[in-house]
């Protein structure tokens, strides 16, 4: 069985970048749906997406629409690639033109404010589809390297492997080697937990930091994932792949990264909304912090980095006023592989 006919929802620069790459891998017909009919042209008459690829050319089999429902139809693949917030509410007005055995691929890392679910949990709910038709790909996916065709790994994980085996082959090109699990849960926290400690990095970057801090903050960061991971049921050893700590280092330290620098920005001294208008870019970690805070809240997990962030976001923390309480919280032993609720 292979892919005919994909639908990618969202117009975006991994959007974008991820119809390339079925069209490369040999999906014959690959739709994007922009929002915007004349970013939508420009995909369709010139194979081009000037707002967030301007280097990239599109493969012939790919095209554009500005109507979602034509992009969905006859689709054997439904992409979501929709900022993580904005899911619930476009996935309603979708959802009756979804194939009854489509399967739904999440490339969003995200927890939904208010409810606190992952992505997938949504997709489950509001498409009203079983979780097994339902595929995560996640991992260190900075698009404009991808559409470069520079060569990067990525996960695709789903309950049903079958479907997860599906997707890979979807997506297996020259450039870009997939790996499948079925770990949906700890794929999805180290996709969404990664662009609030990247928030971090990006202020200690900016702050003039040095390494020592920088290496600090990934590993105390991804201990923060693990801990949650293991409260929710994840397999430990995800964290220490692709999607934990390959996606956490390559969004901690590119120039490329959203996260990485909209954290630059607040540590230089913008404010939030200052930092908005500059990057024009959703940079998910900003709203994430908040529900990725209550998330671990409601399961009795401390978050350290990922509270201070949310302080500095949207309590008007100053950058070294945070740093400080994270160096005066109380210390205690460094025990790897055992999760903890106060490191």
């Amino acid at each position: 069985m292979s892919i005919q006919r994909a639908a990618v929802l969202g117009a975006g620069s991994w959007g974008t970048a991820f119809a390339k790459i079925l069209a490369d891998a040999g999906t014959p017909h690959v739709t994007i749906w922009s929002r915007r009919p004349e970013l939508a042209a420009s995909i369709r008459d010139q194979h081009h997406n000037p707002d967030y690829l301007p280097t990239m050319w599109l493969p012939e089999a790919v095209t554009a629409t500005s109507d979602a429902f034509e992009a969905i139809e006859g689709a054997d693949l439904v992409v979501l690639a929709v900022p993580s917030q904005t899911l619930r509410h476009n996935l309603t007005a979708w959802r009756g033109a979804i194939g009854a055995d489509a399967t739904l691929v999440s490339l969003m890392k995200g927890i939904e404010l208010d409810t606190l679910k992952r992505m997938s949990e949504v997709i489950v709910e509001v498409a009203g589809v079983e979780p097994e038709r339902v595929v995560v790909v996640t991992g260190p996916n900075l698009a404009p390297e991808i559409a470069a065709e520079q060569i990067a790994g990525t996960v695709v994980a789903c309950r049903d492997i079958r479907r997860a085996e599906l997707v890979q082959r979807a997506i297996s090109t020259r450039y870009l080697r997939p790996y499948t699990n079925d770990d949906v849960v700890g794929c999805e926290l180290g996709g969404a937990v990664k662009n609030a400690i990247a928030l971090a990095y990006g202020m200690a970057s900016a702050l003039g930091f040095g390494d020592n801090t920088k290496a600090t903050l990934i590993t105390r960061g991804l201990a923060e994932t693990a801990r949650l991971g293991a409260a929710l049921g994840a397999n430990p050893m995800t964290f220490a792949g692709l999607a934990g700590l390959g996606d956490l280092i390559a969004t901690c330290s590119s120039p490329l990264s959203r996260n990485r620098t909209f954290g630059e920005r607040l540590g230089r001294g913008e404010t939030l909304e200052q930092a908005q208008l500059a990057t024009r870019q959703t940079a998910e970690g900003v709203k994430s912090c908040l529900s990725i805070r209550d998330l671990a809240h409601s399961v009795g997990v401390e978050m350290p980095i990922t509270e201070q962030v949310e302080q500095v976001c949207h309590e008007g923390v100053d950058p070294l006023k945070a740093i400080a309480a994270l160096m005066a919280r109380e210390t205690k032993p460094e025990r790897p592989g055992v999760p903890s609720t106060g490191q």
